[in-house]
């Protein structure tokens, strides 16, 4: 078990700039591409087609050093989304998506699995991810973002029922403040991600945008500021953060089943590590269109200066 599995959509994100350019993206595929640029071996499960933006996706998770799970290539076209970039370098978008999956991935058991965002919401495939981690939870550490895409979502009652039972059976939870007002817009974010880790995981972090980011376990509460960056996009910042997050529990040994109850042991000090390696992969990624998770060159260069 040393090799990670994530689980989720890959599209292209196609980027109104004016001009329209084109970029692989997708939540979970994000978390995947930036793993493996850190050296992480990790094993990625999607839905693409086998078409010209699949074929580009699939050499890009390749280039990356992930590798793309036989059977993922298997839908009738590769989804996308179009991305509209706000003057503060926020993004909208419209989704065009077909979610499924069927069957058990044939890798080794892994050690973590991560999944979120469409995956975990949209029929039918969200049925198949919850089944997978449900099966998977003997011997991974579970992580899950909600990166909630309203736009995608019919029924916001069955997708806060679907995203808590999650919340519930994942060891690392990191959501958005935004994400937070969306599922619950009648609760301070905070309190939220307090009631999240009473429910079930070790970890809950909240990202605050241009205020930080907070990291909630048995121990406490720890909190980083955000790094001071221009920001060109937003795409793919909390993808980064979660890189970051998973890298550091990963560096010091706290992920597996067999480490969960260490991981719940987290101290302050290594949550306050993991979040402020968090943050630098995200402040990087803001700063680069697109999203162009870092490499560890980068990231080493970055924490040395």
């Amino acid at each position: 078990m040393v090799r990670g599995l994530v689980i989720g959509e890959a599209l292209i994100d196609v980027v109104d700039r004016p001009a329209a350019t084109e970029h692989v993206g997708g939540s979970p595929l994000n978390v995947a591409v930036g793993l493996a640029r850190l050296g992480r071996p990790v094993d990625f499960l999607t839905h693409i087609g086998h078409d010209a933006r699949g074929r580009h996706i699939t050499n890009y998770v390749k280039a990356a050093g992930a590798t793309l799970v036989p059977g993922s290539t298997a839908a009738a076209r590769t989804p996308t989304a179009r991305a509209t970039i706000a003057a503060d370098g926020s993004a909208s978008y419209a989704f065009d998506l077909d979610w499924q999956l069927s069957g058990t991935p044939p890798v080794a058991p892994p050690l973590f699995v991560h999944t979120g965002s469409i995956a975990a919401i949209r029929e039918p495939g969200c049925l198949a991810v919850a089944a997978l981690l449900h099966a998977y939870r003997v011997s991974a550490t579970l992580s899950f973002d909600p990166n909630v895409r309203p736009s995608l979502i019919d029924d916001r009652d069955l997708a806060r029922d679907r995203i808590e039972h999650l919340v519930e059976r994942s060891d690392v939870v990191k959501v958005s403040d935004e994400d937070l007002r969306w599922i619950y817009p009648d609760r301070a974010p905070e309190r939220t991600a307090r009631t999240w880790l009473a429910s079930g995981p070790a970890i809950v972090t909240l990202t605050m945008g241009d205020r930080g980011a907070l990291g909630f376990c048995a121990a406490g509460a720890a909190r980083v500021p955000a790094r001071p960056v221009r920001v060109v996009d937003t795409v793919g910042a909390g993808d980064a953060f979660m890189v970051g997050l998973l890298d550091t529990l990963w560096e010091l040994g706290l992920l597996g089943a067999g480490r969960r109850a260490d991981l719940r042991r987290i101290g302050l000090d290594g949550m306050t590590s993991a979040l402020e390696a968090a943050a630098l992969s995200s402040a990087l990624t803001v700063s680069r269109a697109g999203a162009d998770l870092p490499d560890r060159a980068t990231l080493q260069r970055q924490s040395n200066s």
